[in-house]
């Protein structure tokens, strides 16, 4: 009986590793198409095969650049930032992605004197984004279990010398560990429960509330980058670049 059970396990196993490795092939052929395509300047036909595999939930940011290069071919630029803004935060180290995604906004007709962000908020969120958030919960939690086993070794060691390296060790690991936490809960906030937006309508008026007869506060034109802050039925709450606020409707927007 262990036996059979030990072939059936084994069969599973097997099955998964195969259904994955068929996937794996299927979003390559897939990707690999729409590089052809794009080559030939077929950049309708490119986004096409892209944003077939986007929607089966592959992910990364060499799939979320091309399909905002395509998206810039085909003069959308909203599209073009959005996926930008995508694959930025996926690899935000990457010049090529950086570059393009000035060159797109610098198309958009609404140019907000940004407010500042403060320096450290900055580097904190760019080093949240240079590993995706299970990379940065692994590092947290083997850090951890070294820094338990150090501190246990001092603790119970009667040697000074080990005591001590045993202790700096472990102190060290715990500030890797805390550290590595906080750029994992980052990480997932900035790429999962992104709270910015780009505006997709081609004029949008911000209102003072959440419904047609609000008063007119601003225009924004596609392209805009919003923060989303409020939702209220079909009406976000966006804030600009420059610190104003407004509503809009939740159609005239794509979250990032």
């Amino acid at each position: 009986m262990k036996t059979f059970k030990k072939y059936i396990l084994t069969a599973l196993l097997l099955i998964i590793a195969l259904s994955s490795a068929v996937s794996q092939d299927d979003h390559l052929a897939k990707f690999n198409k729409g590089v052809e395509y794009y080559s030939a300047s077929k950049y309708q036909e490119a986004l096409n095969e892209w944003m077939d595999l986007y929607n089966t939930g592959y992910r990364s940011a060499t799939l979320n650049y091309n399909i905002g290069n395509a998206y810039f071919k085909l003069n959308n630029v909203p599209g073009a930032i959005l996926f930008y803004e995508r694959a930025y935060l996926l690899k935000p180290a990457d010049n090529n992605i950086n570059y393009n995604l000035q060159i797109a906004k610098s198309l958009c007709v609404d140019k907000f004197e940004a407010i500042p962000e403060l320096f450290f908020v900055r580097w904190f969120n760019f080093l949240s984004l240079l590993a995706p958030t299970n990379r940065w919960s692994v590092i947290s939690i083997v850090t951890f279990v070294t820094f338990l086993f150090l501190l246990s070794v001092y603790i119970y060691s009667s040697k000074y010398r080990i005591k001590v390296i045993c202790f700096w060790a472990a102190i060290l690991l715990f500030i890797v560990s805390a550290s590595s936490f906080s750029f994992a809960q980052r990480n997932k906030t900035l790429v999962y429960d992104s709270k910015r937006a780009v505006i997709f309508a081609p004029v949008v008026n911000g209102k003072s509330s959440p419904d047609a007869s609000g008063t007119d506060l601003f225009v924004l034109h596609e392209g805009s980058t919003v923060s989303v802050e409020d939702l209220v039925g079909d009406w976000y709450e966006i804030r600009l670049s420059d610190g104003n606020k407004g509503w809009v409707p939740s159609g005239s927007l794509t979250i990032i």
